[in-house]
């Protein structure tokens, strides 16, 4: 197994790299597909999180409400305190299904990726390189708003919680610049695929699990 992480600022298209690197043939480990697998109607992280939160961000078909609790989250927690409660509710759930699902790829010869938002603010141990989606914040800002229907005060301030674009970028062992058409994106996205191959497989004894400190990888 090659092990590798892909991040990106909201609205870099991230997933629109994650999608060309499956249809190349890597396994994509998703934290966002997960992170709603986890929080589904009726589960414990669910619950916990209606506790924190209150009950209005629950909708009436008993599932998560995630405009509610974006707007809890993202616009009246200036402190943070909303973010880091909600992260402590569902960063450990995720973590173990994400680690089980790696595990099952250790004896294999696939590039697994971990598609992973945040992977700057909240490092893994055992990548052997990181892959950074990157745009100017402005290309972010007009993609949240034209796609995404975000307005643009909105969008600012989701931006504004997570890394900044320097931040990502000093983390890179390889960038993908997704500003232009994804004509554009294609040729960079088969000499990823190369350069990935060129890593060393992992040892069938690997283990996967933890944070990491930012300035570590394995292999």
């Amino acid at each position: 197994m090659i092990l590798v992480g892909l991040t990106g600022g909201i609205g870099s298209g991230k997933s629109t790299v994650s999608a060309a690197l499956a249809q190349r043939g890597a396994i994509v480990i998703d934290a966002d597909e997960l992170v709603r697998e986890v929080q589904q109607a009726g589960s414990p992280v669910l619950r916990k999180v209606a506790q924190r939160f209150g009950q209005q961000v629950i909708a009436a078909d008993g599932s998560l409400d995630r405009g509610a609790l974006a707007a809890i989250v993202f616009t009246e927690d200036e402190d943070g305190t909303a973010l880091e409660d909600l992260n402590g509710i569902v960063h450990p759930a995720v973590g173990a299904e994400m680690n089980r699902r790696v595990m099952e790829q250790v004896a294999t010869d696939r590039v697994v990726v971990l598609d992973i938002p945040l992977l700057t603010e909240n490092p893994r141990g055992g990548l052997q390189a990181i892959i950074v989606v990157d745009v100017p914040i402005e290309t972010q800002v007009a993609r949240l708003v034209q796609f995404r229907g975000f307005d643009e005060a909105d969008a600012r301030a989701r931006i504004a919680r997570q890394a900044t674009r320097t931040q990502r970028l000093a983390t890179a062992d390889f960038v993908v610049h997704n500003t232009d058409s994804i004509e554009s994106l294609q040729p960079q996205i088969d000499a990823l695929w190369v350069s990935l191959h060129e890593l060393p497989h992992l040892p069938a004894d690997f283990q996967f699990g933890g944070r990491a400190d930012p300035n570590t990888r394995s292999g």
